[in-house]
């Protein structure tokens, strides 16, 4: 790996400060939408470099970096957390609580690593407004809520952000992942998956187990419904597209000997294709309403919990930031990645002004965990990067990005 060194733009004192930074988010992880406190520690530290900024989709936070004449550039760290009770073995570990939205209490971790996100991008906000001589332009600062709800992003886009912001002309995001810790993968074109999640409510007619002939039985409608639904991909994706149909939840009844009324499950499809979605969603529904049909059952209710963009990597801009990413951290450390099945709402940021933008990962983790073969992944409540050469590397790759296309 290059050495950090080679690179003097981030100072040891700052590198710190931006550990600092990082411990204090990952100990006080706020659920999706509910990040306050966390919003009002990045607006302290706005304020604390003369930085403007404002309120945007409820706790989301835009800071406006101006700087005279020059290019417009924004870039984006989602700053929730997860409802996962971490295990990793930290001296900063979380033990902060949360309350979803259905009233229950649950623990919260920051098992995305959205910590390292946010101190990467306020180290490399606090260089940038350290060294106003070496460029000129203005960068939009897009410190993002809810992105594990798929509700951040757009929240902002219909809270006005791009009326009350200057319009970016690019836009740039990062995201750390099970990796080895310096390293960068980048991949022009589709890199996430459309993301999309329904409630299924099935309907049926109670009645007593030991006389099944006077139901409706929606748990065996609903298996035959999850079944079913595995053949979509199966028999009717071509094996070179993408699609995957997953059955998360599914609840029913209250005791052994009573065939309920009704049954719940909720399901999550991905795909990589507007055709190949179109096709997923449309035969989700034709099964499920076949099947009820085939039970004598009621017509199900499906409800959309929400719904992620396709994350598209403009092709141009991707290749100019590979080459940039490569100076500032070296050859050897910046790679092709694969597309992922993952989903993000990065995308709709660009999307509402129609210009091009580009996302990336960075590796979390030390090369003996990465070949132990037991590396923890996001989401998992194991999952506590290495915050050296992590941070530094967040930081000197939004920091890279941002200057490579402000006026020097």
């Amino acid at each position: 790996m290059t050495n950090s060194t080679d690179y003097p733009d981030i100072p040891a004192e700052l590198r710190e400060r931006m550990l600092d930074f990082y411990r204090h988010l990952h100990a006080n992880p706020e659920l999706s939408m509910q990040e306050h406190a966390t919003a009002a520690f990045i607006e302290a530290h706005l304020d604390s470099l003369g930085i403007e900024h404002f309120r945007c989709g409820g706790t989301g936070v835009v800071g406006i970096l101006r700087n005279g004449d020059g290019p417009v550039v924004g870039f984006r760290a989602d700053m929730d957390g997860l409802p996962i009770e971490e295990v990793a073995g930290v001296d900063y570990r979380s033990s902060a609580r949360g309350t979803l939205e259905d009233g229950t209490e649950v623990p919260v971790m920051h098992g995305c690593g959205h910590d390292t996100h946010v101190a990467a991008l306020m180290t490399a906000t606090e260089v940038l407004a350290a060294d106003r001589d070496s460029w000129s332009g203005t960068v939009v600062l897009l410190f993002q809520p809810g992105e594990e709800t798929a509700a951040g992003a757009q929240a902002m886009v219909d809270d006005g952000l791009w009326d009350r912001a200057p319009h970016a002309e690019v836009i740039y995001g990062q995201h750390v992942m099970p990796g080895l810790a310096g390293t960068v993968e980048v991949v022009a074109g589709s890199f996430m998956a459309y993301a999309d999640s329904w409630k299924v409510t099935l309907h049926g007619e109670q009645s007593h187990g030991s006389q099944p002939q006077d139901s409706v039985d929606p748990i065996v409608l609903g298996a035959s419904i999850v079944n079913r639904l595995q053949t979509i991909v199966s028999r009717e994706i071509a094996p070179r597209s993408s699609a995957v149909v997953t059955v998360g939840t599914f609840h029913a009844g209250l005791k052994e000997n009573i065939i309920p009324d009704r049954a719940e499950f909720t399901l999550n499809v991905r795909t990589m294709e507007d055709g190949v979605r179109e096709h997923v969603l449309a035969s989700i529904r034709r099964i499920i309403s076949a099947e009820a049909l085939a039970s004598g059952a009621p017509e199900p209710e499906i409800e959309e919990l929400y719904r992620f963009p396709l994350n598209f990597n403009d092709p141009a801009a991707t290749e100019e930031i590979t080459g940039t990413l490569r100076r500032a951290l070296g050859e050897e450390n910046v790679g092709e990645a694969e597309p992922r099945m993952g989903s993000e709402d990065f995308g709709n940021l660009a999307t509402a002004l129609g210009v091009p933008s580009v996302f990336w990962m960075f590796g979390g983790f030390d090369r003996g965990t990465v070949e132990s073969g037991s590396m923890p992944v996001n989401h998992s409540p194991r999952f506590v990067p290495v915050p050296e050469p992590t941070l530094w590397t967040g930081a000197t790759a939004a920091l890279a990005a941002l200057r490579s296309k402000l006026a020097s």
